[in-house]
């Protein structure tokens, strides 16, 4: 019997949440073979099959892997592989329309920004939330102020004019991503200093690229330091309150209890028609308020929870899809960003030892600012530090990534205040700059 046992514990095939990891490696295999094809559906099933199979295999992969697993581990796997594979092009133009279908067309990636802000901000005590969004804009302003400086002068230590420093190099960095940071910059930039705005597009995004490299990595340095001094590490929580955050790591249990002898299950429906029908709303309601929709989905879900507009149940049944999303789908996002969002041609073409360190050193003065500041008005100062960082990083894409590599996807809704208010008040302070400098 113990020999038995022995034998066939030594044959046992290797499993990947319980299932032989055989299975997820022929079904990934089979999808891109059809892309050699051009077999792939270009719609969302065909980019689900994409996603999701790269993202089970290097994720898990990427947290076992010797210094990556402490830098970033699964997150920076994901989200470096495929942009690697597709620079040397390896994917062909059929598995890449297919991603394109879900991540762009679909728009899949505000799915999945929208699910983790509206599940986290319901998930979370009022205490916790009003505290968080008082005192996050400190960290987020002095790290501001910190980064450009500290920016500029290691560029202009490395031979950059303060011109191409700050403009080229600090502003894309902290710009709120390419949609909203890069391409109305480089508007800008074309009206003020005359060229067509697509030339400046690609001066631009670089500086953003590696930045959001430099937060990644960073990120997942934090998160070791949370762990080995758990003192300075809130777990995804901001301010130090005993009320505590749903994380991801710890989701809610699947009923709520309503009485003595009444209980409700989740209804994931309702859950995902919450998500979406307030995002809905908030484009509506873009149009009257301009302000982006992404912002006013926080402000309704705060709204919401303060006021108490839906029952505990109902806001569990919001937490059943954001532990869905937070546990299943953050690796496969990751890999469809790498795919499409992190074009590293782009790189290849500025980068030296100057322009490099002059991109680590804002997103590094951002992160130790946040820290220390954060420490200072009592909020954890590695989680002040991760929100902080999110403003160095793509916009929701970086957000994303950035709290992957850090498993703190609860800190969204803080994260994209960071990416979007202070994004937005970059790229209009930097527009209105360049004018009376080059007036």
């Amino acid at each position: 019997m113990t020999v038995q046992t022995k034998t066939a514990r030594s044959f046992a095939l290797p499993t990947l949440d319980g299932v032989p990891l055989v299975v997820p490696i022929v079904l990934t295999a089979g999808v891109l073979a059809a892309g050699v094809f051009d077999a792939i559906p270009k719609n969302m099933i065909g980019g689900l099959a994409v996603i999701v199979g790269l993202g089970m295999l290097l994720g898990p992969l990427g947290n076992r892997l010797p210094v990556i697993s402490k830098i970033g581990g699964g997150a920076l796997i994901c989200l470096m592989v495929p942009s690697v594979l597709v620079y040397f092009g390896v994917f062909n133009a059929n598995t890449l329309a297919a991603v394109n279908a879900l991540m762009k067309e679909a728009n899949f990636l505000y799915f999945v920004i929208c699910t983790l802000v509206v599940g986290s901000i319901l998930g979370m005590s009022r205490k916790v939330m009003v505290g968080g969004l008082i005192r996050i804009f400190a960290p987020l302003v002095l790290g501001t102020i910190v980064a450009v400086s500290v920016g500029i002068g290691v560029a202009m230590a490395f031979g950059f004019s303060f011109h191409r420093a700050l403009f080229y190099l600090v502003v894309p960095i902290i710009g709120g991503g390419i949609g909203e940071g890069v391409i109305p910059l480089s508007s800008a930039y074309a009206s003020a200093l005359g060229g067509e705005s697509g030339s400046y597009v690609a001066e631009l995004i670089p500086a953003a690229i590696i930045g959001n490299i430099a937060a990644v990595i960073i990120a997942g340095l934090l998160r070791r330091l949370g762990d080995r001094r758990p003192q300075l590490d809130g777990g995804g929580q901001l301010v130090k309150v005993a009320s505590p955050l749903t994380t991801a790591a710890g989701p809610a249990p699947e009923t709520t209890a309503l009485g003595p002898n009444q209980a409700l299950g989740r209804n994931h429906a309702l859950g995902v028609l919450i998500i979406c029908g307030l995002f809905v709303l908030a484009t509506l309601l873009e149009r009257v308020v301009h302000l982006p929709a992404p912002v006013l989905v926080i402000i309704m879900s705060v709204l919401c929870k303060l006021f108490g507009v839906f029952p505990a149940h109902v806001e569990d049944s919001v937490r059943g899809i954001y532990a869905v999303i937070s546990r299943h789908f953050i690796y496969p996002t990751m890999i469809g960003l790498g795919l499409l969002y992190l074009p590293l041609k782009n790189i290849m073409g500025v980068i030296s030892v100057g322009y490099v360190a002059a991109c680590i050193a804002v997103v590094v003065s951002m992160a130790a600012t946040g820290f220390w500041v954060g420490r200072a008005i009592g909020m954890y100062p590695v989680d002040a530090s991760l929100v902080t960082v999110c403003h160095s990083g793509l916009g929701g894409t970086g957000d994303v990534a950035i709290l992957s590599a850090s498993n703190r996807m609860n800190l969204m809704p803080f994260a994209q205040i960071s990416t979007r208010i202070g994004g937005v008040t970059t790229v209009i302070s930097a527009a209105a700059l360049i004018r009376v400098l080059e007036g």
